[in-house]
């Protein structure tokens, strides 16, 4: 890095002569020298906000448009908390962590985000596949021109080298970093403009109702535990089975929930800030551009692509059946038929609510009478049990179908036009896949560098990266599922549980004299701060333990967590009862 000194003293100087000029000059200087918010905008922009922004709008409405933005305003506080550490003594996180707070935590944070890491990519990966597979390029790599697998291990085979070769620039100096950071956000600019652009002509269309969609930012707690109200009619309509369909709402929207707030800032974007901070030679001086960098670079782009997604899905889909599994009829009088990937999401659900009805047993049987007669002329029982429930319960499981971003754009198609919904869908989230699998090959590099104890450059890093991109590789492989977004939801929902180990610990940095010293904020300033992280850190435990709670693992989640807890507590007591002896030891020698 001494080759780029020059360079990075050069922004300092930049920052510290704008702090007396005006503010345009300020923020002209800060916006030139942006770059870690702009890498956090891009991690955070990826399958895993596009899911949860699809599915609030699909089961909330307009409803829940404020519950990501509540979730990034929490993680925008605990990343400038972590940058405020990072840039005020420059130690590295992972090291400072282990000295003076707890190993425990250290250690759990590196690993929980290296897992994250891992986990986290394999949906990226299963969406870009989509994306160029169903609307950019179906003419060449879809099913019916190139059968799978070949198609698939042709587009993952270009999504792993396309990643691969930006990923190489970071470790080509300040440079390529700069280069880096450059192609990082024209991307996140074609996210932002695909999504800004399709609300854009849906209002153009006269057909958004603006006075609602303000309503939606307005928190409305009763969502956490109830459908929404558009659902009460056809509810009402389904008889004693109602709490069945609210049952199956109300789990949908928790899992839905958690998704959008453990994407909004994960474990692994608290790992990414001070590393890549640190990356570009930032310093103390360098404060209040990082707080103006999270900004602009994270809190803008991730409040308009996600809320234009959540405009975008609730007009099209929310308590709105999906066509084609009611009897609907074209303008020709042909019966519309339902789109390929939604058909065995329909019948899950009606199979579900069979099973409430018939009992466990005798739905038993009928699905092994269906697999053993399933065809045209002989459809089954199953199938005509299917078919004679009432409209009210297929309705519902119409609505409740899990639809894909590209339903998304087939929907728009009327708005839009067809080659604009299905282009600029397919760019947007063609863009949020593999930005997304960029960062977080790079954020992989870093943990395994500082698992090993090395700088992060070379092939330490490099390998590190790799990994995350080769595990991510098979996620098209191994989810076989319709709806190749949802994918982003589980994986979600585990981030989740992780999240904590990152907010506590940065909680406990922000009040340690022993790492910041002079730093540590003090008077009022000190109260905001541990206010403002109080509650984060509160909310994502609150965020962890309904993760677990709504996960079929969840014996193992508690018991996993109460073991880390117990681990932390240990190893305090016994840095604490270390400390003692030395200071008596300490004075025992002054003594003699």
């Amino acid at each position: 890095m001494s080759e780029d000194a020059p360079l990075v003293e050069r922004d300092r100087q930049t920052i510290l002569q704008v702090r007396e000029a005006g503010t345009a000059a300020k923020l002209l200087a800060y916006t030139k020298l942006s770059g870690p918010g702009w890498l956090q905008g891009a991690v955070t922009l990826g399958g895993g906000s596009l899911a949860g922004s699809l599915y609030l709008g699909v089961l909330a409405g307009f409803g829940l448009m404020w519950l990501q933005l509540l979730a990034m305003i929490l993680g925008i506080i605990m990343l400038s908390a972590i940058s405020y550490v990072t840039l005020s003594t420059g130690e590295r996180p992972f090291d400072a962590i282990n000295k003076h707070i707890n190993p425990v935590l250290g250690w759990g944070w590196a690993v929980a985000t290296l897992m994250a890491n891992l986990v986290w990519c394999m949906p990226q990966f299963a969406l870009g596949t989509a994306a160029i597979q169903q609307n950019l390029a179906p003419q060449l790599f879809g099913p019916e021109t190139m059968p799978d697998p070949t198609g698939k291990l042709i587009v993952v085979a270009l999504l792993f080298s396309v990643a691969g070769i930006i990923v190489w620039f970071y470790d080509s100096g300040r440079w390529g970093i700069k280069l880096f950071e450059a192609l990082l956000k024209v991307m996140v600019a074609v996210i932002v403009i695909s999504f800004f652009g399709v609300v854009v002509k849906m209002s153009a269309k006269g057909v958004l109702d603006w006075g609602a969609i303000a309503g939606g930012f307005v928190p409305n707690p009763n969502l956490l535990f109830e459908p929404s109200a558009a659902f009460d009619d056809v509810l009402n309509s389904t008889g004693q089975y109602a709490d069945f369909w609210k049952h199956e709402i109300v789990s949908q929207q928790k899992q839905v929930m958690i998704t959008a707030v453990a994407t909004a800032v994960g474990i692994n974007m608290t790992f990414l800030l001070p590393y890549s901070m640190m990356a570009r030679g930032w310093s103390r001086d360098f404060r209040g551009l990082a707080m103006f960098d999270l900004s602009t670079g994270l809190f803008i782009p991730f409040a308009l692509a996600t809320s234009c997604v959540v405009i975008a899905a609730a007009l099209q889909f929310h308590a709105q059946p999906a066509a084609g599994f009611l009897g609907e009829t074209d303008e020709a009088g042909k019966l519309v038929q339902p789109a390929p990937n939604l058909v065995g999401g329909f019948n899950g659900l009606i199979d579900k609510r069979l099973k409430q009805e018939l009992g466990p047993k005798t739905f038993g049987e009928l699905k092994k009478q269906q697999e053993a007669h399933n065809s045209d002329s002989h459809p089954g029982m199953l199938e005509e049990a299917r078919r004679n429930l009432p409209e009210a319960d297929r309705r519902l499981a119409a609505m409740l179908i899990k639809r894909d971003a590209f339903n998304l754009a087939d929907s728009l198609a009327p708005l839009t036009g067809r080659g604009v919904s299905q282009y600029v869908f397919g760019i947007g989230v063609l863009g949020m896949a593999i930005s997304t699998i960029i960062i977080l090959m790079l954020i992989n590099g870093f943990v395994v560098c500082e698992m090993i104890g090395v700088k992060a450059e070379g092939t330490p890093h490099r390998f590190g990266c790799y990994l995350a991109a080769v595990v991510g590789a098979s996620g098209p492989f191994l989810w076989t599922g319709d709806a190749k977004i949802w994918l982003a939801v589980p994986t979600s929902m585990f981030g989740m549980v992780l999240l904590p180990i990152a907010y506590f610990t940065f909680f406990l940095m922000m009040n340690s004299k022993s790492l910041l010293g002079d730093h540590r904020p003090q008077g009022g300033k000190r109260f905001a701060w541990n206010l403002s992280m109080g509650v984060a850190a509160v909310m994502a435990a609150l965020g962890s333990f309904w993760s677990i709670s709504n996960s079929p693992f969840k014996l193992y989640g508690y018991a996993g967590l109460g073991a880390f807890i117990l681990l932390a507590l240990l190893v305090q007591g016994m840095k604490a009862k270390g400390g003692r002896m030395k200071d008596e030891t300490t004075i025992d020698a002054q003594l003699l």
